[in-house]
This record gives structure tokens, sequence and C-alpha cells, in this order.
């Protein structure tokens, strides 16, 4: 009963925590509205503050790492954190051992569970492709449709160009997707894909698209049951996404949106687990896919393995597959390790083209993938490819 009064009184108390201008920072871009706390100083450290009297034990907990709060007289809990990477985090409260959402953070479905998040700013320069411009504005669309697979309705969002209502063209199309432990609104909301895109098409950097994102049917965290083949029961870890995609998401966008429908035309690419269902889709459809993107791919594939026997041989012939597929772009931050820079180069030394690229800096996170997208989007559907 005190465990769950004192979550209650975060909910209901909190409030006190956002009367008053922090000394401590400038309030997070995530947090709602007239909240101070979270705020984040120059130094890239955040000051949390939670109104909790009853509770005996409160931290905070940033992805995976704590930092235990002190409460003063009134009950009101507080503690700065050591300097934050810059970009995108997930955090959490833990009051008295229980995992709860900060009441004054916006809510974001990732780590398989709605999460509270915080935005460490970079420099308004580096920043720049993804801030909100004066410039035209598409539109993300939540859309519903039927799966004869499933048997039962799915939803997918749908990015469409600030022209598409106007235009009367069609478009080329980029299904975009996902990790594990997220969903289908992980590229609007953390990724701040649309602000990329509206500030690329309006400089010309990229062709105007429609963006599909979908659920990867791997939202949850990936956990063998008691007695499962783990490796069995990974590869099966939204094995089902593939011909979803194919026979159901691909006919439904076709169906009701203005897009071209020839391969060159048609693109793909995944963040960590949807770049491992990028992979697994489009080599198996080169057919419908010109386009291919890994963000931190998921893409499991041993040092020394042989190429050309991988993905049923689709790499065996290199030259049909450059003629092909006209871009395959993998990217990785720089913290998460070089088993991507070892693909790129094995595949290479087979004669495969790829582009490779590195966030500097960034780890398995949201502004790695904000970087590889920014990246990977003037590549896609040239004149000539």
């Amino acid at each position: 009963m005190k465990k769950a009064f004192a979550i209650l009184s975060v909910a209901l108390l909190s409030l006190s925590a956002l009367a008053q201008n922090p000394a401590e920072g400038t309030p997070s871009e995530t947090n709602i509205p007239k909240a101070d706390y979270p705020c984040v100083d120059t130094n890239s450290r955040a000051t949390f503050k939670i109104h909790a009297p009853e509770a005996s034990k409160v931290e905070i907990d940033v992805c995976g790492k704590k930092w235990p709060m002190t409460k003063d007289s009134e009950g009101m809990w507080s503690v700065t954190t050591d300097p934050l990477v810059e970009g995108f985090h997930y955090y959490f409260v833990i009051i008295d051992g229980v995992s709860v959402s900060d009441p004054s953070s916006y809510t974001y479905y990732g780590c398989g569970r709605d999460a509270s998040g915080i935005e460490i700013p970079e420099s308004a320069e580096k920043a720049a492709y993804y801030t909100e411009k004066d410039v035209p504005h598409g539109q993300v669309r939540e859309c519903r449709y039927y799966s004869d697979t499933e048997k039962r309705y799915r939803r997918c969002f749908v990015y469409t160009p600030a022209d598409y209502d106007t235009s009367g063209k069609k478009y080329p199309v980029l299904y975009l997707q996902h990790g594990m432990g997220e969903d289908e609104t992980g590229w609007s909301r953390q990724g701040k894909m649309q602000t990329i895109l509206d500030n690329q098409i309006a400089e010309g950097k990229c062709e105007p698209m429609v963006v599909v994102m979908d659920c990867g049917n791997c939202s949850y965290i990936f956990r063998p049951k008691k007695g499962e083949d783990p490796n069995k029961a990974r590869q099966a870890f939204g094995g089902d996404f593939p011909k979803i995609l194919i026979e159901e998401i691909i006919p439904y966008v076709e169906s009701n949106f203005r897009v071209k429908t020839d391969r060159d035309n048609r693109a793909m690419a995944g963040l960590s687990w949807g770049g491992h269902q990028t992979f697994l889709t489009t080599l198996a459809n080169v057919d419908k896919f010109s386009h291919i993107g890994a963000f931190s791919g998921a893409l499991m594939i041993p040092p020394g393995t042989d190429m050309t026997k991988i993905y049923d041989g689709v790499f065996a012939d290199s030259e049909k597959f450059n003629k092909d597929v006209h871009v395959l772009f993998m990217g990785i931050g720089t913290e998460e390790g070089k088993h991507i820079k070892g693909l790129s180069d094995s595949l290479k030394v087979a004669g495969i083209n790829n582009v490779y690229y590195e966030s500097e800096g960034t780890a398995h996170e949201w502004l790695t993938w904000r970087r590889c997208l920014n990246e990977f989007l003037p590549m896609l559907f040239k004149k000539g490819n």
C-alpha cells in the first residue's frame, strides 16, 4: 500500500516541481507543457525532481545507469546526473523498487513499454537537419488495414510530402522500420523523420517520397521461453513480418496512395532488428527493392563468413547484384564496435558495392539512427540509377 501511495503521489503531487524556473538548466523539449524538470545544463547534465513524500528510495534510470535521488524536507527528490551523451534517451523513475514513467515527461514506446524521454541537445549547427524550420511540411498519417495473415487490423504511419495533396504526381516509397522493443511510432516521434524529410526536400537534398512505417512484430524484448532453442527462437522473432510486408503492406500502400510501383522506386531500411528484417526482406526480393539500408543492423554475420553463401547466395553474382541494387547502405555509431565495418569490407572484397557510414560519438541510440537516415535519404531514387 505504501508503494502504491508513493507512486500515486508522483502523479498527483509532482506539479509542485513545475512552478519554478529551474536554476539547473533548460527544460527538456520532451517535457509536458509547463514542466521545468527534467532540465539540461550547458554541460549536458540533467536535473530531475520528483515529489514522492512517502517514498523511502527513489532513483533515476537513464539507459540502464541509475542515479540515487536525495529527498528534502518537503518530500521533493532531486538529482543531477553526470554529463549525458547528446541525443534522445529513454529513462524511468524507480520508486521503492517499482519502475514507472515520469509524469513530467511525454511517454515514448521503447524498451518494450511506454517510457519517459529526455533530449540532450546538440549544438544548433549539428541539430539543424532535424530542427523544424520555416519550410513546407509534410504529413504523417495514421492508417489501419486488415491483415489476412493475422486476422486482425494493423496500423501503419505514412509520411506524405508537403505537395502530395496538390501535385497529382506519383512518388517513390521508402519502407522504414523500427527496432526491437519499439513500434511504428518510433521514427516519427523519437526519430524526427518527418522533419528530416521536410528539410531535405525543401533544400533539394533528397527526392520527395512517401515513407511507410509499420509494426515489425518485434515490439517486445526478445527472451526465449524456458526449454526453447534460443537460436531458433531468435530466427523466428518478427519472422513473419517480411511476408506481411510483401503480401499486405505494399499492396495496401499501392492501392491507397499515389506511389510508383516499380522496383527502382521502392526502398527499405530499418534500425537494429529492423535492419535485420530489412536484409531478410529485400535480399530475398531483389526483384522488388533497389535501395537497401541498415542502421546499426542486427545482421549477425560472423567474421570470415563466405559472402557468396549467405542470404541464399544473393551476393554470389556481384555484377548482377550491383546492377540490381542501386544503394546498399550500412551505418553504425562509433561506440557500437566495428562489426558492421567488417561486414562492409568483406562485401567489398566479394565485389559488392556498399556505402559504410559511422556516426561519431554515438552508440545504439536514436541520434545514430537520425544521422544514418540523414545520410541515406540523398542516395535514394536518383535518376540514372
